[in-house]
């Protein structure tokens, strides 16, 4: 296999050490806190123009600006106050707004290089994935270092994790392109895709998404119906400007309900100022309504700068035919003729090598004296308009004459202007040709097309852009697509989990690089131009006078030939020819009839002059004036084209920036990314969670003793009412196990720690007593390693017997920290929380049993061969089902993906190997290579049995969940691997 078979992008940038969530717990990272106030929820959206009152000062200040000049500042504050803006219930009292920029860390790195090279039967090597591999105390060093780049995928906050991008990492004006689709409305069920793979999303409580962090996002956006949407919008808006490079632009998608709203709110981050359009794009096919059909969206840009922004202009290919300008056509002797009505419609391809014109004016709209003569054209004397004159001056005139560019239609001339001359034409804001996105495998999934062209306007290959609303991972998908960096965000381990896919699975264009050897898009792509002919690069050609001098002489002499052979035409031929010019008219009418028809059979009386030369021969021409007319249309067809030439290689030329070139050959897969999660604030609980209201009104800010802000004591109250809530539905249900067996609690109290929340005793199958302490999950975010370690020493000290731990999520690399855990005396438990405890406000119906469900590990082994190879087999896993609130042993085929890490570092997960039991997951792939992989490998990685491959040391095996929880399983090659209570 040639080296360049199959490649993918590197790009020359760097970014900061974060931590792999296998090493979180050995090292800090500083946390900053945060603000939430509270609002009055009664108040509509409206209009103002002055909030500070002001404006009541406007007219005495009017009455002396009559009287003397104002100063700067009286002048600053005139225009201010004359400038309305949106506001709505809360904006008033909160004149900021804190957000916590949380620590990230590295749970997967993922490279389908590395895949590929699995599925070839070669080693996976480390550098397929941009992992840095650095020194243990490098590594615990987090945000210290600059490591090699790799684009991002993260869950979590959007609002926080702009915050950790911009404050952690330096991030903040390095952004060059954000492209932001909020949710449109208000409905929760519409929001959110509860499942992967389905895209069926129902008004049933049943179809509602259970994951805490979406249900958190939820209430964050319409706790308070549009006011709070608003504050969600702001809020993230604000902090996108803050990410954006001065040259950068931000694109809001939204539907008509809120546009004039968003419009308002950009307008006041961005300023009116740098507002660059609102774009129509169409989504659907308009279907029965009440009243008019809605049939798209709309785009919202704003630059950062309007003065500075980076713009490329987009041009679409220039169509002919029926609904264009371009009805003519120019043969390939030079004839020209209007379509025909099957040319039109394009029910009948055009003759070939002709070329599609239209005919503009010869007159300016004013008055040039230069430009004032009369011009001679095919013999008569043509004068403009009074007040008029010609666009061009004599030498230009006669250029243009020369070069066949000049028609005299109803006795006006006109300039010929070809398709070729200028084959494209600027993309306007209304786009009408998106709708719809194909194979959408995410329920608002976006049309690739749209965000390709924000991108393609708005950035560089190399360039940085950010999505805080993955969704479907569209706008990675497309910034992969053009070599773009990329980081994109979501709240839903749903929309993670098919983002994963999607950019794991495809492949792509390798656009050929400006530098050859170079695989980084940051140096640019050699991109298609094509000329923009206009008629001054006609008059103004510098050398073009000339050559059309030269061509005229040669020309001239062809025409001294035609006189020859035109002397031996007699009467009878004349005649024969003027019969076939009747037996037209009579046939067809006179409209039908062309120049080329009159130049065939209307010879003239003694002389040929250049525009009565035939097109083409007559049949009964004699053989010498055919031969004459075959030799003039020769010399006149090297002529044209020489012209063509000469103009087009001194001509303007417009670059096509989405049609780069493509190196035939090589397939392009995505390079590295990771996929990243924030460390929950409430890891430690102290100040755990918010309320849906949370804060309280700044009035009251300073009241409280001790330096404690009216903040941290309303964060501190709900953080302790959670935990009591857990513990008293924990004591009361107990924990159920699979096979719903139940254990009951003995006694079960709340605790004074930061990760042991709760202790007791309960007593076993045999009758002995023994002493559990339970450590409880965040409330909008998963147990983490972090969480595990601390609390997994916590127990041992303190001499439990058994450790609990309760989330609504666990991540892996937690998982994987109870795995290495050796001591045996501390039986470790994972229970998954049910969603509906924390869910009361938006179901009918909540759970009211079977709260806490033991879960167990994903049920796989490794089988080695003779040569030292291992297989890996995943059986299946236990999968918690929300809905049903009950455990539910999942067959290997219904879970959404799985992974192999051949040689896990105990650090971050890499997948080596992916299968997805979407058989046409990997269609694109294969297609693609299927010289270089065989079928058969292909159709392996959508099975449950996994490549032979040479392990490390340990071999990890992560399962996804069809609603994108994860499972982690570490096994130990040729050795026992330690297992959970849960697990044995």
């Amino acid at each position: 296999m040639a080296s360049r078979d199959v490649q993918d992008y590197r790009h020359d940038a760097t970014r900061k050490n974060l931590p792999p969530a296998g090493l979180a717990a050995q090292g800090r990272v500083a946390e900053t806190p945060k603000h939430v106030h509270r609002y009055d929820p009664h108040l509509p959206p409206k209009l103002r123009f002055d909030q500070t009152g002001e404006a009541d000062d406007l007219d005495g200040l009017l009455a002396e600006a009559m009287e003397r000049p104002l100063s700067e500042e009286e002048a600053r504050l005139l225009l201010k106050h004359t400038r309305p803006w949106l506001e709505w219930t809360g904006k008033r009292e909160k004149h900021a707004f804190e957000v916590e920029p949380v620590a990230l860390n590295v749970h997967e790195r993922v490279s389908a290089q590395a895949v590929i090279r699995a599925a070839q039967r070669e080693d996976v090597q480390r550098d397929l994935f941009a992992d840095p591999q650095l020194p243990f105390g490098d590594a615990v060093k987090f945000y210290e270092h600059d490591v090699d780049w790799a684009n991002r995928l993260i869950l979590g906050d959007s609002l926080q994790v702009m915050a950790s991008l911009a404050r952690r990492e330096g991030l903040a004006g390095k952004v060059q392109m954000v492209y932001i689709d909020p949710p449109y409305g208000i409905n929760y069920a519409s929001n959110f895709q509860p499942k992967v793979g389905d895209k069926n999303v129902k008004d049933g409580e049943s179809h509602l998404t259970r994951e805490p962090e979406m249900v958190k996002a939820y209430r964050d956006t319409w706790r308070l119906g549009i006011h709070s949407y608003l504050d969600y919008l702001r809020d993230r808006i604000v902090m996108a400007r803050e990410m954006l490079h001065e040259r950068g632009s931000v694109f809001v998608q939204i539907s008509d309900e809120n546009l004039h709203r968003v419009r308002a709110i950009l307008d006041e981050v961005f300023g009116a100022e740098n507002f660059m359009s609102v774009i129509t794009f169409r989504t659907k096919i308009p279907l029965r309504a009440k009243y008019l059909a809605g049939i798209g969206d709309y785009l919202v840009w704003y630059a950062r700068d309007a003065e500075h922004v980076k713009f490329h202009k987009l041009y679409q290919e220039r169509e002919y035919g029926r609904g264009t300008q371009f009805t003519n056509l120019e043969l390939s002797n030079g004839a020209r003729r209007k379509m025909t009505k099957r040319e039109r419609d394009r029910q009948s391809p055009l003759p070939k090598e002709s070329k599609p014109f239209t005919l503009t004016d010869m007159v300016s709209a004013g008055r040039t004296e230069s430009c004032v003569f009369d011009a001679e054209i095919k013999g008569e004397d043509y004068t403009p308009a009074s007040g008029k004159s010609w666009k061009t001056n004599p030498e230009g005139f006669e250029k243009l004459l020369n070069a066949d560019r000049i028609e005299v239609p109803r006795n006006v001339p006109r300039y010929v202007f070809r398709l070729d001359d200028y084959p494209v034409q600027e993309m306007t804001n209304m786009w009408t040709d998106t709708q719809g996105a194909s194979s959408k495998k995410y329920v608002v999934q976006t049309s690739t097309k749209v965000v390709q062209r924000c991108l393609l306007m708005t950035t560089d290959p190399g360039d940085l852009v950010l999505d805080p609303t993955c969704g479907g991972g569209t706008t990675a998908y497309v910034a992969e697509t053009w070599g773009r960096r990329w980081i994109t965000i979501d709240t839903s381990r749903v929309g993670v989990a098919i983002a994963r896919q999607r950019l794991l699975t495809a492949s792509y264009p390798y656009f050929a690089v400006k530098a050859d050897e170079s695989n980084d898009p940051g140096r640019g792509f050699k991109h298609r131009t094509v000329p923009h002919i206009t008629m001054g690069a006609i008059t103004n050609h510098p050398t073009l006078g000339a050559a059309l001098d030269k061509h005229r002489e040669v020309l001239d002499g062809h025409l001294g030939q035609l006189d020859e052979a035109l002397a031996e035409v007699d009467g009878s031929l004349r005649s024969k020819l003027a019969a076939k010019l009747k037996a037209k008219e009579k046939e067809e009418g006179k409209r039908a009839v062309t120049d080329a028809d009159e130049r065939r059979w209307v010879l003239p009386e003694d002389t040929f002059e250049h525009w009565t030369v035939p097109f083409d021969a007559d049949e009964d021409y004699p053989d010498a004036l055919a031969e004459a007319v075959a030799a003039y249309r020769k010399a006149w067809a090297k002529k044209r084209d020489e012209v063509q030439k000469t103009v087009a290689a001194n001509a303007a030329h417009e670059t096509l920036y989405d049609q780069p070139e493509v190196e035939k050959g090589v397939v392009r897969v995505s390079g590295p990314f990771t996929v990243e999660a924030v460390l929950p604030a409430e890891a430690t609980l102290p100040d755990a969670t918010e309320s849906p209201i949370g804060g309280a009104p700044d009035a009251l800010d300073g009241s409280f003793g001790n330096g404690e802000s009216a903040d941290a004591v309303v964060d501190a109250a709900n953080a302790e009412a959670y935990l009591d809530k857990l513990t008293r539905l924990l004591r009361e249900d107990g924990a159920s196990f699979l096979g719903n067996a139940t254990q009951g609690f003995d006694r079960l109290d709340r605790m004074a720690h930061s990760v042991l929340h709760a202790e007791g005793e309960w007593t076993s199958g045999d009758g002995t007593e023994q002493r559990i302490a339970v450590s409880f999950g965040p409330e909008h975010g998963p147990i983490t390693a972090v969480q595990v370690e601390e609390a997994l020493f916590a127990a041992s000290r303190g001499g439990y017997d058994h450790l609990l731990f309760a989330g609504f999520n666990i991540d892996g690399a937690a998982q994987a920290a109870i795995e290495a855990d050796s001591n045996p005396r501390v039986r470790t438990h994972l229970a998954t929380v049910a969603p509906d405890v924390v869910m009361d406000d938006l179901l009918k119906k909540p759970a009211q049993s079977q709260l806490f469900t033991v879960f167990g590990q994903p049920r796989t082994s490794v089988e080695a061969d003779e040569d030292g190879h291992v297989r890996v087999t995943m059986e299946g896993m236990d999968v918690y089902d929300p809905v049903k609130n009950a455990l539910v042993p999942t067959k290997a085929q219904k879970v959404a993906a799985w992974f192999v890490d051949h040689d896990y570092d105990g650090r971050t997960f890499c997948v080596s190997q992916a299968f997805f039991p979407d058989k046409t997951a990997w269609k694109k792939l294969k297609a693609a290579l299927k010289t270089q992989v065989d079928a058969d490998a292909f159709a392996r990685l959508s099975g449950t049995e996994s490549l032979p491959f040479k392990p490390g040391k340990r071999v990890a095996v992560k399962v996804i969940d069809p609603r994108g929880n994860e499972a982690l399983r570490v096994h130990t090659v040729g050795g026992a691997t330690y297992q959970t209570e849960a697990a044995r």
